[in-house]
């Protein structure tokens, strides 16, 4: 190995902060550095060892503070540092999980003022995902990708124009075979719907047509507009046609798009999740039964993906005024309650039973992650803004 591979295999497991300010200390680092190959390889190399890192934590908890007017002067002077003067929220912040059921803090970022109103679709591998939701479920909302970690972010090309008008629109965000996509499902008023995927090594959308065989030449009428799950290489999300419910998968190499039949004893609930459990795709729902003075949550487990005769069922009992944030890495469900006392983050072992307040103040924005990276995604990168000039 050449003393060049070596410096360059060096550079590649430096943090993202030290290898910012190496950039000054020479053109041929400043051009390694911002080289694709090398922010490629450097991500990487962070996937890598956050995977192998990862069985010391139960994953990770991003949020930023709830959207909410202080009441007093003296209120108005705590949330200075963490809202604008509109209220929106200036920071976001990233917690690591412990198995002790503990949080610990990893970074705190400010948030660029432009995209301060909008909401966190997803992150992933360092980039977050967010949608402008102003004008909740219509067609025109605008999209940002945002790199935290070297301060810039740009604005998504605005997608197609919709030829019909637009019912329901949700969002997936990924990455594959060294490239970041979104995901945008719409279901037309009409009745159908298609996929419209941007890829950020194009900066461009491309359009996706959603039939279905078993269908049967009928039209999807209602998707889910919670974010899509990625898993096993697809994003995921609850759609139905008329009163038949299932899951819409859409691989993200190739546009292939596939239905996931629910099992055939399966009830809906007052609201359902999908989520990864324990390495399986898993349905989280929050039913209208009840065991003795508790609320039921059954949790649906594909331990075969794809293969609906592989549907387990378990049934738990807990309060279920709660929206699901994920599933951690051993199991715990990590759900946003509501109750007399106000918004918590709970945790609940569906073994044991035990529910445990994890602590976090009033969200506006949180999403679980098992894993947490930072990288050099967006350096140099076409239309990148930095947030210093926002």
């Amino acid at each position: 190995m050449s003393l060049n591979d070596i410096v360059y295999d060096i550079l590649s497991r430096m943090p993202v902060k030290s290898l910012i300010r190496f950039r000054c200390v020479s053109k041929s680092f400043d051009s390694t550095i911002t080289d694709p190959k090398f922010i490629a390889t450097h991500l990487n190399q962070a996937i890598s060892l956050s995977n192998n890192n990862n069985v010391t934590h139960n994953g990770y908890l991003l949020y930023t503070p709830h959207l909410s007017s202080p009441d007093t002067e003296e209120e108005e002077e705590l949330h200075t540092d963490v809202y604008n003067t509109d209220h929106t929220p200036t920071e976001v912040h990233t917690v690591v999980y412990n198995t002790d059921h503990s949080l610990t803090e990893v970074s705190s970022f400010e948030i660029p003022n432009v995209i301060a109103g909008a909401n966190i679709v997803a992150f992933c591998n360092g980039l977050f995902c967010l949608a402008n939701n102003s004008e909740k479920y219509l067609a025109d909302q605008s999209l940002y990708l945002w790199n935290p970690s070297i301060r810039m972010f740009k604005m998504v090309p605005s997608q197609f124009p919709d030829h019909l008008p637009v019912s329901r629109v949700t969002f997936g965000f990924a990455y594959q075979n060294n490239d970041f996509k979104i995901l945008r499902l719409v279901c037309f008023a009409s009745g159908g719907a298609e996929a419209q995927v941007y890829t950020l090594s194009t900066n461009s959308w491309k359009k996706y047509e959603i039939s279905l065989e078993f269908l049967n030449g009928s039209s999807i009428n209602y998707i889910c507009s919670s974010p899509c799950l990625f898993f096993n290489g697809a994003l995921h999300s609850m759609a139905y046609k008329n009163n038949q419910e299932f899951i819409l998968s859409f691989d993200v190499d190739d546009g292939r798009v596939r239905g996931i039949m629910l099992p055939q004893n399966y009830v809906s609930g007052c609201s359902e999740f999908l989520a990864v459990f324990k390495g399986s795709l898993a349905l989280i729902v929050f039913t209208d039964e009840v065991i003795g003075e508790n609320d039921v949550c059954d949790i649906w487990v594909m331990k075969e993906y794809g293969v609906s005769e592989s549907w387990t069922k378990k049934c738990v009992p807990m309060e279920i005024n709660a929206n699901l944030i994920g599933c951690s890495v051993n199991g715990e469900l990590l759900i946003e309650q509501t109750s007399h006392s106000g918004v918590h983050i709970i945790s609940f072992d569906s073994e044991s039973l035990n529910e445990e307040n994890l602590g976090i103040p009033q969200t506006r924005d949180v999403i679980y992650t098992a894993d947490f990276v930072e990288s050099l995604v967006l350096l140099n990168g076409a239309d990148v803004k930095n947030q210093a000039e926002d």
